[in-house]
């Protein structure tokens, strides 16, 4: 209850910021002119709010997307704004396993360090469908690609962390629907059944997936002594491209009878900016963020043993693809 009361008065949490603050209220003062960081899906949407305000904190932002024209644009968009800005466009199809890989080879040829890696692009509410790899579109893209690419950026990140005594920080875009995923949590064993499939359901198993991932990969670098967090966002109800797929009738109600839970971009990429930047935030890994404070996530979400269950699964989901 607390949380929707802050959600609808905007009423600033423990952080000092709720749910009317701004990406750039959140990181004002904020130099980030040592930092190197990845947004997936940079493009549009608050992606691309992301990408402008780190780039305003003077961090050197790489914009992974699958368009690239989007990509240009969203790129121009920034250097009009603010000329000075260190923004570089990269080619990322996240549902696909060889275009991840090739655009790790293509970033790790650039020989720059990373400090930040934002898992912020996703699909949502697609009709079923297989990706080229045969894995349903909503779990490959908000998932597996994400998981992929996090693995094979690792090394650079603790490499980074390791020679410049910065913490690296990773973020998983989630959302509150990861409470409305399928019975089972994670349907391990029926991953690409359409028998059964709801594009919502397979929505929120995806981003239930996010913070499950989140989460182990936290406790491991932990337990390595890394020096990198890793955590998880809910950026709020927006008015995004993501909602392409919502039949637009259905939208238009939602917004009319839920117009108070809604938030501009500016608003929706406030926490990812405050996870990502806050310095208050130093050493604080495996957490769930809502309006830019602490939240607890859903029970599965909170489970150990599905967290490493989800990570074996989706190791070997990959290499299964590899071999193929």
């Amino acid at each position: 209850m607390v949380g929707i009361f802050s959600l609808v008065t905007g009423r600033p949490g423990p952080s000092g910021f709720g749910s009317s603050s701004t990406a750039e209220q959140v990181t004002q003062g904020i130099d980030a002119s040592n930092l190197t960081a990845i947004i997936t899906g940079g493009a549009s949407g608050i992606g691309l709010e992301t990408a402008r305000v780190l780039a305003l904190r003077k961090a050197h932002v790489i914009i992974a997307a699958r368009n690239m024209e989007s990509a240009k644009e969203a790129k121009q968009l920034i250097l009009l704004e603010n000329e000075s800005a260190r923004v570089d466009i990269m080619k990322l199809d996240l549902c696909s396993v060889k275009s991840v890989r090739s655009f790790v080879d293509n970033f790790l040829a650039l020989d720059l360090p990373l400090n930040i890696l934002i898992n912020n692009a996703g699909v949502m509410f697609c009709p079923f469908q297989l990706t080229e790899d045969g894995i349903e579109m909503q779990f490959a893209t908000n998932h597996l690609g994400h998981f992929l690419l996090t693995n094979l950026l690792l090394d650079k990140m603790k490499q980074t962390a390791k020679t410049t005594g910065i913490e690296g920080r990773i973020i998983n875009l989630s959302s509150i629907a990861h409470l409305y995923t399928y019975e089972e949590g994670i349907r391990f064993d029926d991953i690409n059944d359409e028998f059964g499939y709801s594009d919502k359901r397979a929505y929120g198993q995806s981003k239930l997936a996010n913070i499950l991932h989140a989460n182990e990969l936290s406790r491991r670098l932990q337990e390595e002594g890394v020096n990198i967090t890793a955590n998880s966002v809910h950026p709020g109800v927006i008015m995004t491209p993501l909602m392409r797929h919502s039949a637009l009738l259905m939208t238009d109600f939602l917004k009319i009878f839920s117009f108070f839970i809604w938030k501009n971009v500016p608003q929706g990429a406030a926490t990812t900016c405050y996870v990502a930047l806050h310095p208050s935030l130093k050493g604080v890994t495996g957490k769930y963020f809502l309006d830019c404070n602490e939240f607890p996530p859903s029970a599965p979400a909170s489970n150990e043993l599905l967290g490493r269950k989800l990570w074996d699964f989706s190791n070997k989901l990959i290499k299964s693809i590899s071999k193929a």
